[in-house]
């Protein structure tokens, strides 16, 4: 029962949704038939509002072609009215207001870049022109103002405004002798660490100025012009800047023509101006030049080149005539002064001389460096032969110091104090042995070389004894101021210990040559009897007084002529005059003595006396302390 029940539900269940399912078919047939129906008339009006359509987008493309040519005209309006504007500030010149004539510049350069990109528009050849031929006067006028601004500020540097970029130490002093040249003697440490101030060639404010101008002359392509500008405004405030100073041009010639104490100031003047012109002058100019041409290296050392070649000339020109010029012993430290100052400036050209342009600059001055160097050695060599060789006739009559002798040794303490500059020239011209002992080896030819000339000149004399006096004196001299100095290091105690016996030997020479004939004359040699005996023992029985008298008349008259003659030459050192005074009265007075003892009573006894004893043994003290006074024949005695 509940079974059928069921089953009658389920029957009556799908009755309803069979019928559904037909209903539903029906509604889609029908929505389908409507469909098609819209599809047919929708397609109807679209066919009927295609016309319409493409003038709506024929409309709407012409519209925005309007926008773009509307667009592309108010830039081109826009690029016309910049270049008025440029125009203007252009043609007003770049005098009042530069920054604003470089923007102008600037405008014009873009304005002729879009016109090129926009060769289509009609008008852009004559526009072109028009902007081209006014960046031309544009340039034009920034080179003018850029000669005009660079000249107003370029002034010659006076003396004093360089003086006062000095280290105090080489300043000129206030008695106007030309202080500050320190050359002469010494290397100048002092010269090389102190501080110098720059002097300001152009004021700092007008700098930025012409860097700008430079730059725009140099991105115009105008380089070669603003090269020239720079170079003719620059070049020749720094020759009469020099010009100021002192500093002249001098030909090989014009050097060999002149007298010596006047090129001997001018040397150290060249020396003080070399200082002065780089690590003032030149090394201000070079700051200058980095300035205005930053950012262009190659064309700031072509300029700092082109514009200091002159001044460089001048002055090298100079250092090359002297150290071409004829060779003589006097030009030595002058020569050595100059090369110390180039080997002082040696970094500072380097450094200041910079780059591939200033190449021909730095090799002139390391040839000049050289040149010197070399000169300065031939003259050291010359200098050894000539005193070797020396055959003046200056005649030193009194046997003291023979003016070579001082002159040499003058020369010798000389060197002593360059001896840091001749060991740098031994090392650069040297065979590789030690600087020290080159510079001793050297020393030692020039003495010996020395010594060689006054035993030829020593020969002048007709008397031994003064011959001997005379390289006792020299050679003295030769010790003693070697002893004094920085010599005696060098040369070593060895040389020292020999030549002082060398002087001992001399005088020595002297007393035997001098004095062994008057000593003759008070001893009893010879002395007999009026019969022919000898006297013997130290009995004066049997000698001939006749025989006695003579011997005292022939001592007297070998005295008188002794002294005389001695008494006119010269022992100039005090020491070894008095050395010698004594040495001479130890043989002679206890000779004479012992003689005047021994037979003096003889002589007294018979007539006249005092006409064969002339002297007693104190007048001969006494008047051996006259001897080596250097008196004239007419100077009376004490």
């Amino acid at each position: 029962m509940a079974v059928d029940s069921r089953m009658d539900l389920l029957s009556e269940r799908a009755v309803l949704m069979r019928a559904s399912l037909q209903k539903s078919q029906t509604i889609t047939d029908n929505v389908v038939s409507i469909l098609g129906s819209f599809d047919s008339r929708l397609s109807a009006l679209e066919t009927a509002m295609r016309p319409t359509q493409i003038r709506t987008h024929a409309i709407r493309k012409a519209h925005e072609n309007i926008d773009r040519t509307l667009k592309a005209a108010e830039v081109i309006l826009s690029q016309f009215d910049l270049l008025r504007q440029a125009e203007t500030k252009v043609l007003k010149g770049p005098h009042e207001d530069l920054e604003s004539y470089l923007d102008a510049i600037a405008q014009l350069r873009k304005i002729i870049r879009y016109f090129m990109s926009n060769k289509s528009f009609k008008s852009s050849d004559g526009v072109l022109n028009h902007a081209n031929s006014l960046l031309a006067k544009a340039q034009s006028k920034l080179e003018e103002e850029f000669k005009q601004l660079l000249a107003s500020y370029s002034k010659a540097v006076e003396p004093d405004r360089l003086f006062d970029g000095l280290p105090n130490s080489l300043r000129p002093s206030s008695d106007g002798d030309g202080g500050g040249k320190p050359h002469g003697g010494h290397h100048n440490d002092d010269a090389e660490t102190a501080a110098y101030t720059l002097p300001i060639l152009i004021p700092s404010r007008v700098l930025p100025l012409l860097h700008d101008l430079a730059q725009q002359m140099v991105q115009a392509g105008h380089q070669q012009q603003l090269l020239q500008i720079y170079r003719e405004t620059r070049s020749f405030i720094l020759e009469e800047s020099l010009r100021k100073l002192g500093v002249e041009k001098l030909s090989k010639e014009d050097v060999q023509r002149m007298q010596w104490e006047v090129l001997e100031a001018k040397i150290g003047n060249w020396i003080h101006f070399m200082r002065i012109a780089v690590k003032l002058l030149f090394a201000g100019e070079r700051q200058v030049c980095d300035q205005i041409f930053r950012g262009f290296d190659s064309l700031s050392d072509q300029c700092f080149a082109e514009v200091t070649v002159s001044s460089v000339s001048m002055l090298l020109s100079f250092g090359d005539a002297i150290a071409r010029s004829k060779r003589s012993p006097e030009k030595l430290f002058v020569l050595l002064d100059m090369y110390e100052i180039m080997r002082e400036l040696h970094t500072e050209i380097e450094t200041i001389f910079k780059g591939k342009a200033c190449l021909e600059i730095r090799d002139s001055a390391t040839g000049l460096t050289k040149r010197l160097a070399q000169t300065a050695q031939e003259t050291f060599g010359d200098f050894e032969e000539a005193v070797e060789k020396d055959a003046t006739k200056t005649a030193v009559l009194d046997g003291t110091v023979h003016p070579l002798t001082s002159y040499v040794i003058n020369y010798v303490k000389f060197l002593f104090d360059y001896q840091t500059t001749l060991k740098q020239l031994f090392l650069e011209f040297g065979n590789g042995d030690d600087s020290n002992s080159q510079l001793a080896s050297v020393t030692m030819r020039i003495m010996q070389a020395l010594q060689n000339n006054l035993d030829g000149k020593s020969k002048q004399y007709k008397d031994p004894a003064l011959t001997h006096l005379f390289l006792m004196n020299n050679i003295h001299y030769m010790v003693r101021s070697v002893r004094r100095s920085e010599a005696k290091d060098l040369l070593g105690d060895d040389w020292v210990q020999r030549h002082r016996r060398i002087v001992q030997q001399h005088a020595n020479q002297y007393k035997r040559v001098a004095w062994t004939k008057i000593l003759q004359c008070s001893s009893a040699q010879g002395l007999t009897s009026s019969g022919g005996g000898s006297l013997e023992g130290g009995n004066s029985s049997g000698v001939s007084r006749g025989l006695l008298k003579e011997r005292f008349k022939m001592f007297n008259m070998q005295f008188d002529e002794l002294h005389q003659r001695q008494s006119q030459w010269t022992v100039p050192d005090t020491e070894l005059r008095e050395s010698l005074r004594l040495a001479v009265a130890e043989v002679l007075l206890p000779a004479y003595r012992s003689f005047l003892k021994r037979f003096g009573p003889l002589v007294e006894s018979g007539k006249n006396p005092q006409k064969y004893i002339k002297y007693t043994a104190e007048d001969l003290e006494r008047l051996l302390g006259e001897l080596f006074e250097g008196k004239s024949m007419n100077e009376p005695r004490r």
